[in-house]
């Protein structure tokens, strides 16, 4: 019924679209994993559960909040509405001080503890990380 040429390119455009639609899904479903979520304090109060996914936490280093024990340093991440302690093992970034702006990722223990793998802090005087500058601005 349909000619040689005609059931080539049949099969040809079939196996585009299915590889199109594979490598679709999975550079997607790749991209899920990777995704990291940003919460302020007052967001992370307001949770309904906690779950064991990695996420940020943004907002301002607390006034005199900053311990520094052999091994780890605690300290307080405020957006001047509610504060969650945060504890980390490693090497602050130079700019880290405290009434500054802060982003800690990892994970969170409860609404009031969060563990952190990775400190970022802010570059100069003036810069703010955008979520940050959101949460702050929201309260």
């Amino acid at each position: 019924m349909y000619g040689k040429k005609v059931k080539l390119r049949f099969i040809f455009i079939f196996a585009l679209i299915l590889i199109t639609i594979l490598t679709s899904y999975l550079i997607l479903n790749n991209l899920k994993s990777n995704v990291v979520y940003f919460l302020s304090p007052t967001e992370i109060s307001n949770l309904t559960e906690i779950t064991n996914e990695k996420l940020r936490v943004g907002g301002m280093v607390k006034k005199n909040s900053i311990k520094i024990d052999s091994n780890n340093i605690n300290f307080v991440i405020t957006d001047f509405s509610n504060e969650i302690i945060v504890s980390f093992s490693g090497s602050v970034p130079n700019l880290f001080k405290e009434e500054k702006g802060v982003v800690a990722e990892g994970y969170l223990r409860d609404k009031n503890f969060f563990i952190a793998n990775k400190i970022l802090a802010k570059h100069d005087e003036n810069y703010m990380p955008p979520e940050v500058k959101e949460a702050l601005e929201g309260k």
